[in-house]
């Protein structure tokens, strides 16, 4: 353990890092991980994009639900591997973060242009004139239009909405688009069967590419969402590190994997590579876009292990 924890402080510590982060960074916050130590399987299909779009039950379905789970989302508050990973970017370390996240934790802890490949939930769109509302306020609009709601919640998701029987949501009332009126809402998030939008994507790509390193946290990197830039980052022979508890798809092309808690271990990395925590040392980011700017290319490392990449 502690040569594997001394091989990615050099990792690290070589500068022109680029982060990817899944849903086991969040899980010291509240918010539950699907495959991890503290996941549950799913009890119920996951809202696919045509579903939503195509069925107003399934629909009605989704935000009641998601109308309980967001008081778990909103609740929550950086943890303390968020905050190692804005102390690693404020020490000039990091060429860019990118999240699979949509909680919006990244950025709540001073770190700034976050990709969010997913999206955010905090964030809901109109499906018809484009225009986007914060999730206050929607929330506000839900409670107004659905006095005294209130369910037994068996069990909340990562993506923020919770298990409930269909005869607890019949009598929920959805919302329009308070701007254009009619329009259709939907969380600024992607979907199961919705496509990452490609500038995005490809914004992700161009970081990796030009990263001396990728660093992979709280990832089971089961989904090829998340996986493709692992393979990607091989492929150019960049050094991958992975930090998960558990196993990853991506081990194989891993040249330093560590099995350990994410909060402790990037406390520890960051007090190692970037000094002990100052008090102000790193302030909340305002708001802004999600994306920045990346870096200029630097020379790649060669992997020391791992398997050919293939595409």
């Amino acid at each position: 353990m502690t040569e594997t924890f001394d091989a990615l402080t050099r990792l690290v510590a070589a500068g022109d890092v680029v982060v990817l982060s899944g849903a086991g960074l969040s899980t010291e916050s509240g918010i539950p991980d699907y495959r991890g130590p503290s996941g549950a399987a799913r009890r119920h299909t996951p809202m696919t994009y045509q579903a939503f779009t195509r069925d107003a039950q399934a629909r009605r379905r989704y935000w009641a639900r998601s109308h309980l789970g967001w008081r778990l989302i909103a609740r929550a508050a950086p943890n303390a591997g968020h905050h190692a990973v804005a102390r690693l970017q404020a020490a000039g370390l990091l060429a860019g973060i990118i999240t699979q996240n949509v909680d919006g934790l990244h950025t709540a802890a001073g770190a700034t242009g976050v990709v969010e490949l997913h999206g955010r939930l905090d964030e809901v769109t109109c499906l018809d004139c484009g225009n986007l509302t914060s999730r206050d306020e929607l929330d506000r609009r839900l409670r107004e239009a659905n006095p005294g709601f209130d369910a037994h919640i068996a069990q909340v998701n990562p993506d923020g909405d919770v298990d409930l029987p269909d005869e607890a949501v019949a009598g929920f009332r959805t919302v329009d688009c308070g701007i254009c009126g009619t329009g259709m809402l939907k969380p600024d998030v992607v979907f199961f069967g919705e496509t990452v939008p490609a500038p995005r994507v490809a914004e992700c790509f161009t970081r990796v590419e030009r990263a001396r390193a990728l660093l992979v946290l709280g990832s089971s990197l089961t989904v090829m969402s998340g996986r493709r830039f692992v393979i990607r980052a091989a492929k150019h022979g960049i050094p991958v590190a992975i930090v998960n508890q558990g196993p990853t798809r991506g081990d194989g092309y891993a040249t330093v994997a560590l099995d350990a808690p994410l909060g402790a271990t990037l406390t520890a990395l960051a007090d190692r590579v970037a000094g002990p925590t100052r008090q102000g040392s790193v302030h909340p980011a305002g708001p802004g876009g999600r994306t920045g700017r990346p870096g200029p290319p630097r020379a790649g490392l060669a992997p020391t292990g791992g398997q050919p990449a293939t595409v």
